[in-house]
């Protein structure tokens, strides 16, 4: 069955829940800002986001209320500085207390491609030496049935959810991205249902050098939104807005500019 092709506050509301987990994914490029924007209008309460490099997309989620828990290896304003309502959240439980669960960047990236691959967990080297196992619970050694080495086991990431941002799509929901493309595939493959906005819906998806297609059997609901990356960059489409990250530096730091802000998006 083909994705079906519907406008972003639909999709939403049929596929994020109170209480789910959620997975918004880009790096650096290519981010689902305008799906999370959509969540906050919307109110969504109690989720569980997940993602490998949390920024000002989810600093404005965990500001609005919207987040019970952040998964994640690495969080901040990247070329600015930290995520404010991310730090409040989890210093002094507003506007809520914000459960965190971290992890390595390759940690995470193995959790989706074990999820992807119906695979209850994955195993790699990377945490040996760290001390995030001490802190983490879905952190745990394991031996090498072969060759007697301990190594490291993560549970696989399976989202209610999973959200990305892309270039194009067709008509019968085949979706379209390249330049940087993260773990765009092995999110959407993860989670239960999966959401791709897009930033134009074409006849033919024409051929691009390095570019990723899912098929549309692959995706649950695909939504055009023009410019949905913003601030963020969609390669082909547009330029990153530099301007807006350092904005949000002085927006997120106070409360109640926060709150200001976050009317606006609400409206």
């Amino acid at each position: 069955m083909s994705a079906r092709i519907v406008p972003l506050a639909d999709a939403i509301a049929e596929l994020v829940h109170d209480g789910d987990t959620v997975a918004l994914e880009g790096f650096t490029h290519l981010i689902p800002v305008a799906a999370g924007h959509e969540i906050i209008r919307q109110g969504r309460r109690g989720l569980t986001l997940v993602r490998m490099t949390p920024d000002i997309v989810y600093d404005q989620l965990i500001g609005a209320g919207c987040a019970a828990k952040l998964v994640f290896s690495w969080a901040g304003n990247p070329g600015v500085g930290s995520l404010h309502r991310f730090r409040d959240a989890v210093q002094h439980g507003w506007p809520a207390p914000l459960e965190i669960e971290e992890h390595s960047h390759a940690g995470m990236a193995n959790r989706y491609v074990a999820g992807a691959s119906g695979l209850p967990f994955a195993v790699l080297r990377g945490y040996l030496g760290t001390d995030l196992p001490a802190h983490t619970a879905t952190i745990a050694p394991i031996t090498c049935p072969f060759t007697g080495e301990t190594l490291t086991a993560v549970p696989a990431l399976n989202p209610d959810v999973g959200i990305v941002h892309a270039q194009r799509a067709d008509r019968a929901g085949n979706v379209q991205f390249w330049g940087i493309t993260g773990v765009h595939k092995e999110v959407v493959l993860a989670s239960a249902r999966s959401l791709v906005t897009v930033e134009e819906i074409v006849d033919e998806l024409t051929p691009v050098p390095g570019a990723v297609v899912l098929p549309g059997w692959a995706v649950t609901r695909v939504a055009p939104v023009p410019g949905g990356a913003h601030p963020s960059y969609a390669m082909g489409y547009s330029d990153r807005d530099n301007d807006y990250y350092q904005a949000w530096d002085r927006i997120s730091r106070d409360r109640d500019t926060f709150g200001e802000w976050l009317t606006g998006v609400r409206a």
